[in-house]
């Protein structure tokens, strides 16, 4: 993807300042320049406080070296003037004409405006979602899913070269206790009464599954439940040791045909997740099995490193990593006295692999019910002789629901959840994407189904897309070729408004830097609200068609401009610009 034809403003103001710093002060090092916007427009169009940065190596007051480095700054095309302000502040002014071309490179640039070059094609690989494919998604899931899809598109946008990766946890125990409620409710369709465990999975679509395989199979996997093996195993008074001597006797009674109902069941919740997240505008480059580690002997190839290093021991017949040594709250097993491997070994070999396939940057979204995990992961890369700072680890929040001012409970194994699809049919993608973006990802999300669903200027997403909307609507009676807008004069455009619009233009690629730096997609939803916001003030308090033809033509090509980038905001969250409404 092209680079935005944009000058970093910020970046070359940085180093206009750089040099007027050397010019007045060749002996100081460059403080490190940050340049901010202001809160109010007659202090310019972005402030720099490095005057008083250099007062206490100087040794002089910070006003003093404010004037000399604006009288020391070079010429520049973007910039109009510098002053000094209150105790030393820099503020700077952008030429008029400068700030006016903005509509001529965003129609130019179309689609790419607001690309920049940070990632300079550094490959990342960014793990989201990755449930348990036990049962449908979730709407606590459907956040995971929006924020790593809008976080991803960013980070193409700014210069990353991106791949998608879902993890499928299809060898763990949450699998088998899938496969053991499967095996139960299907017993139920063949006549069999059976005591269902209270904490196997309990939601309709594994009677579905049940019924589908009793259809398929008749009775063929109908076994008897009056041996004494079962009968013990159900009057086991601890609940998940019943589950575990319940799956045992599944997979003794069953014998080879468990596999079946293991991967039959793997296969229809895998299916229902990747056409739900496909309905959903969320595709992934590769689906990594967990299982995979296993049959190349990865996990074990992970522990044997891990040992020669001497950040292993055997205690009470487990193996045990030594987490403690880098920073963790306690040793976590690897592998159990009885021989088998726990979930965190098999986390150990999959970052392993990742390291292994050459990314430059692995970005693993979490729920934040594991932010105790990370600890012993960032450990184990470290002991690998990784580099943990590779690693980056963003948290999710679950959202909670609420309809009609309810909140709305979810468990997966007792089935009371409201899933993404059910979610999807009641507010549609559109408000569903946004939404979960609204927020940082690691704070609190309520989702209100009722403004989710209204028509109005308090739901976000009807807000921005409106606005699009409406320039949809004044180009359809404009009546003129839109292409020509790009190269459209836009020296008329002077009023208060106005240049608050092409300034707001302006600071999109900066927007779409930030949110990739920070990994924070709420930042574009923000920018898309704050323009939508001043637009729709400029539409209701300027006419756009006027008579004069040239006054016309810079209007709607600032409208144009503004549909452009509300286009493209838009599209790395997910969610459509319909041009009606």
């Amino acid at each position: 993807m092209p680079a935005s034809p944009v000058p970093d403003l910020r970046a070359h103001l940085a180093a206009l300042l750089s040099e007027a710093i050397r010019e007045a002060a060749p002996h100081v090092s460059d403080p490190g320049i940050l340049l901010e916007k202001p809160r109010q427009a007659q202090h310019g169009d972005y402030a720099c406080n490095v005057a008083l940065q250099l007062a206490k190596t100087l040794k002089r007051a910070p006003r003093d070296i404010a004037s000399q480095l604006v009288a020391a700054l070079p010429a520049s095309p973007c910039l109009e003037r510098a002053e000094v302000a209150g105790a030393g502040f820099i503020n700077f002014f952008l030429k008029r004409s400068f700030k006016q071309g903005t509509v001529n490179r965003v129609l130019r640039a179309g689609p790419a405006y607001g690309f920049v070059p940070l990632g300079g094609k550094k490959r990342v690989l960014v793990e989201f979602v990755s449930a348990n494919p036990t049962g449908p998604l979730h709407v606590g899931h459907g956040r995971g899913a929006a924020y790593g899809a809008s976080l991803s598109n960013i980070l193409r946008a700014a210069g990353f070269e991106v791949s998608r990766e879902y993890y499928v946890n299809d060898a763990g125990r949450q699998m088998d206790i899938l496969a053991l409620s499967t095996w139960l409710r299907y017993l139920e369709k063949c006549g069999i009464s059976v005591d269902f465990p209270g904490n196997a999975y309990q939601g309709d679509y594994v009677r579905r599954m049940a019924n589908a395989i009793r259809e398929q199979h008749g009775a063929k996997f109908a076994r008897d439940l009056s041996a004494a093996a079962f009968k013990e195993a159900i009057a086991e008074p601890d609940e998940e040791i019943r589950l575990d001597r319940l799956i045992q006797h599944a997979k003794e009674r069953l014998g080879g045909d468990y596999a079946y109902f293991h991967d039959f069941a793997l296969n229809e919740q895998l299916e229902d997740c990747r056409s739900d997240l496909a309905e959903f505008g969320v595709n992934f480059d590769h689906w990594f099995s967990e299982r995979s580690l296993y049959d190349s002997g990865l996990v074990e190839r992970a522990l044997q490193r891990l040992d020669q290093h001497g950040h292993l021991y055997e205690q009470d017949g487990a193996t045990w990593f030594r987490s403690t040594a880098f920073g963790d709250e306690k040793d976590r097993v690897v592998r159990r006295e009885n021989g088998q491997y726990t979930y965190f070994a098999s986390d150990i070999a999959y970052h392993l692999n990742k390291f292994e396939r050459g990314s430059d940057l692995i970005v693993d979204v979490w729920g934040a019910d594991h932010h105790g995990y990370v600890p012993r992961v960032k450990g184990a890369l470290t002991a690998l002789g990784l580099n943990p700072e590779q690693l980056t680890i963003a948290m999710v929040q679950f959202a909670v629901l609420y309809r009609n001012g309810q909140k709305v409970s979810m468990s997966t194994r007792s089935g009371e959840f409201v899933s993404l699809r059910e979610l999807r049919q009641e507010v549609g993608n559109d408000a569903a994407r946004f939404f979960y973006v609204l927020r940082r990802s690691d704070q609190h999300l309520d989702f209100d189904l009722d403004l989710a669903r209204s028509q109005s200027n308090e739901n976000p997403v009807y807000y921005v897309q409106y606005a699009h909307a409406r320039v949809c609507s004044v180009l359809e009676q404009w009546g003129g070729e839109p292409a020509e807008l790009a190269e459209t004069s836009a020296d008329t455009l002077g009023s208060e408004q106005e240049l608050a619009l092409l300034a707001r233009l302006m600071d999109y690629p900066q927007a779409i830097e930030d949110a990739a730096r920070d990994l924070s997609p709420h930042l574009v939803a923000f920018f898309l609200r704050e323009l939508a916001a001043e637009f729709h003030s400029y539409y209701n308090s300027t006419r756009i068609l006027v008579e004069d033809e040239g006054t016309k033509l810079a209007r709607v090509a600032l409208a144009a401009a503004v549909r452009q980038v509300l286009r493209n905001g838009l599209a790395l969250l997910g969610v459509s610009a319909p041009e009606r409404m």
